[in-house]
């Protein structure tokens, strides 16, 4: 078996086409992403196309810097590749790190950092795996039906939700962009507030430019708000990508928890996304140390854990 990288070898329309057609296509991955990322951080990007033995079999998308000419280098594949129907197995996982490792092998002034969108992997030729804890997230999967979704909550959860919806809230949603300047206010006043991480200010905003372009029809942005005696509660964040999206940040003021405003905007998210045709809905990093109660929360709507193999370098 072989397994050969072609970086940059499509355009931009052949690499949404075929990122269409790869279920759970992950927010990291995605080509709005990495301008986002690139923009801020003054990195730059390359798109490969993954073949195993000729076939198409993934696209991955991989994060570069460089600097004194090319002798300092760092390069980034987070949450990739991710591969068409028939690839991705354990097998095809090795010979990418393989040809990756053969495209950019360890030296002095080269750093790499790769984690692959793979469980059940322990080491490859030419990488070292990190002690770092693996990346982590929650995975639901919205073909199923509003009440089979429903009947998945967890108990307490779906408690959450029944007294949100008895709640007096407006619930507003927004596809054009035009609700992200009170989000991003909410949530620096309550990240401030609260002290938790979270994505930059900058990386936002740029998210926001690349995922809501103005003047496109086709919009990539949801924007969620909860509002009670006409003030704005609570608001969420969500990016898609393919037929995937991803929750991006959510913040709820103090009326906004004790009416469980921040359960009933994810769970009406869910039909919002299935109306915009997205299958699978990714909830988002959760860890077991430094955001036991995000965790929790997020765990409660019953989607499907997933833990990555590592990070190796």
């Amino acid at each position: 078996m072989t397994c050969t990288i072609q970086w940059n070898a499509l355009t931009l329309s052949e690499w949404h086409e075929r990122f269409a057609r790869i279920r759970r296509s992950n927010l990291l991955q995605s080509y709005e992403y990495a301008l986002a990322k690139c923009a801020v951080d003054r990195q730059s990007a390359r798109w490969g196309l993954v073949r195993i033995d000729g076939a198409e079999a993934g696209l991955v998308q991989m994060i570069e810097a460089r600097a004194l000419g090319g002798a300092m280098h760092a390069l980034i594949i987070d949450r990739g590749p991710l591969w068409f129907n028939g690839f991705g197995g354990v097998d095809h996982v090795r010979r990418f790190a393989v040809a990756l490792n053969k495209a950019f092998p360890r030296r002095i002034g080269r750093r790499r950092r790769f984690i692959p969108e793979a469980e059940n992997l322990d080491s490859f030729p030419g990488f070292e795996k990190s002690d770092a804890p693996a990346y982590q997230t929650i995975w639901m999967d919205l073909r199923q039906s509003e009440d089979d979704l429903r009947a998945g909550l967890k108990k307490r959860w779906r408690g959450a939700l029944v007294k949100a919806e008895k709640a007096e809230l407006t619930i507003e949603w927004d596809w054009s962009g035009m609700a992200f300047p009170d989000l991003l206010l909410g949530y620096v006043t309550d990240k401030a507030a609260k002290g938790y991480d979270g994505p930059s200010v900058e990386l936002l905003m740029a998210l926001a430019v690349n995922f809501a372009p103005q003047g496109k029809k086709e919009q990539k942005m949801l924007i969620g708000r909860a509002l009670t005696n006409n003030k704005l509660c609570a608001s969420i964040l969500v990016l898609c990508h393919g037929t995937s999206a991803t929750y991006q940040i959510g913040w709820s003021d103090e009326q906004g928890r004790a009416l469980s405003a921040h359960h009933r905007l994810l769970w009406e998210a869910l039909g919002q996304l299935k109306g915009k045709n997205i299958t699978d809905f990714d909830l988002g990093g959760i860890n077991e140390t430094s955001a036991k109660g995000v965790k929790a929360f997020k765990d409660g709507m019953g989607g499907q854990p997933v833990t990555l193999s590592g990070l190796y370098s």
